[in-house]
């Protein structure tokens, strides 16, 4: 049987794949796993039972799914907070902020709406460990808790939830937004509620669009997916920066005030340099990925700057932050996160800060991002092919080998297996389009020709 839970949860088609019985069953699992720590005993021992955070985007299938999880842990013994419409990365804050056991976000994030997900957040509000993911799916097999009498945990609103959020995200900025004009898309999302109030609470002059949701309209043309509009509100409005969403607000991009987009890994640039001359960088260090761009890495070495690299996905950029005690990392897909603050990427946090930058510094949002030249870089998917044979083809070995020695220090190449799909992705930066374009299709042709099965 293939894993359930994927690199972000368990995601799928609402009411198809995530289904109100998998949900249910899920979070009785989950209370299995979860609900037995050491902070669950203890509130035992004291007459009190295990306490989850619930969540959720504002797709309309979030209802049917955060019945049934508050149904599973309530009936396992667990009180359920039910927060309502927040983002993930709030979600995380107040598990960690109120010391609950756990907690259970309902999103798929940029997906469109008809999907859905569910994601789970340990004590602390940090994403689980595949070892406790894997104990959670073994559980979805096992006889579940069955309280009765006053042991059944009880559901209640978390009243102050957007508040206590949005009080921490306040505190955490160097520098006010006085005289910034920010245009805000927030995906019409889960950052509808929370995102507009705090930019202003800041001092920023706000436009918003992508500010009403209704259940389906998540995602759809709007959002940290689909920055056009949001490029052109900002030229249209004579903005100085514009700051985009997703759907449950953990990412951040930006467009500057000529439309230009600033991309996760030119974020990451402006707030290491202004985090290591504040003294905020831990290790003079920033965690990325191997798909960050080559001029990310040119940039830092400039600045003395070290990058550890990870596999692609927030998780594991994650581990290693928490591993090392690094302060920030994060992905070019806009995923940042600042450990100081956060547990997890955290998208109105890092909009927060980066307009914090433009106004503490006086630049612009196009001079800021201008600390790093950002590489041409294409990515081929080859489908159908023995993902696995890129570690042992000798042609292939060849090939790139030769594309390397043709960029030499002006770009490089990588090869990278799909982690569910018989598939290949085929990664060229170099000093100019056409070259990465060549060397790109060059080496999809050898993978196909190659490894087709």
């Amino acid at each position: 049987m293939p894993r359930l839970f994927g690199t972000d949860g368990v995601r799928g088609l609402a009411n198809v794949d995530l289904t109100a019985d998998l949900a249910l069953g899920l979070a009785q699992a989950t209370a299995v796993v979860l609900g037995q720590g050491r902070s669950a005993e203890a509130r035992r021992a004291a007459g009190k039972r295990p306490v989850a955070v619930l969540a959720r985007d504002p797709r309309v299938s979030g209802d049917f799914l955060a019945a049934a999880v508050a149904s599973g842990l309530a009936s396992s013994g667990v009180d359920v907070l039910d927060a309502g419409v927040i983002p993930t990365p709030a979600a995380a804050f107040l598990i960690a902020d109120i010391d609950a056991d756990f907690g259970v976000m309902i999103s798929a994030s940029h997906n469109p709406a008809p999907d859905n997900g569910i994601k789970i957040f340990a004590r602390g509000g940090r994403k689980l460990p595949d070892e406790v993911e894997a104990r959670i799916e073994q559980y979805l097999t096992e006889p579940n808790l069955a309280p009765t009498g006053a042991a059944v945990g009880r559901i209640r609103r978390f009243a102050d939830a957007e508040d206590r959020y949005v009080v921490h995200l306040l505190a955490s900025l160097p520098h006010r937004l006085d005289g910034i004009h920010v245009v805000l898309d927030c995906a019409h999302g889960a950052a509808a509620g929370v995102s507009p109030e705090v930019f202003r609470d800041a001092g920023a002059t706000l436009t918003i669009i992508g500010n009403d949701p209704d259940g389906m309209n998540i995602n759809d043309g709007v959002g940290s997916t689909h920055l056009d509009l949001l490029a052109q509100a900002v030229i249209e409005n004579g903005a100085d920066i514009g700051i985009a969403h997703d759907g449950d607000a953990d990412r951040c991009l930006a467009v500057d005030a000529n439309g230009a987009v600033i991309n996760g890994d030119q974020i990451m640039a402006i707030l290491a340099v202004s985090m290591k001359e504040r003294g905020h960088l831990t290790d003079d260090t920033l965690v990325a990925t191997v798909m960050s761009n080559l001029g990310l890495r040119i940039a830092m070495e400039k600045h003395g700057i070290s990058i550890v690299q990870t596999k692609v996905g927030d998780r594991y950029v994650l581990e290693e932050m928490n591993e090392h005690g690094f302060a920030l990392g994060g992905e070019q897909s806009g995923h940042v996160i600042m450990s100081e603050f956060a547990t997890t990427g955290d998208g109105i946090l890092t909009g927060l800060h980066l307009v914090s930058e433009m106004a503490r510094t006086g630049k612009t949002a196009a001079e800021l991002a201008s600390v790093m030249d950002v590489y041409p870089q294409i990515l081929v998917n080859v489908k159908d092919v023995d993902r696995n044979g890129i570690h042992t083809d000798e042609i292939l070995a060849a090939a790139v080998l030769s594309a390397e020695k043709e960029l030499g220090d002006t770009g490089r190449v990588l090869l990278r297996p799909s982690g569910t799909e018989q598939l290949v992705r085929v990664m060229v930066e170099a000093a100019d389009q056409p070259t990465a374009d060549r060397l790109a299709h060059a080496l999809a042709d050898v993978v196909r020709e190659r490894l087709t099965v």
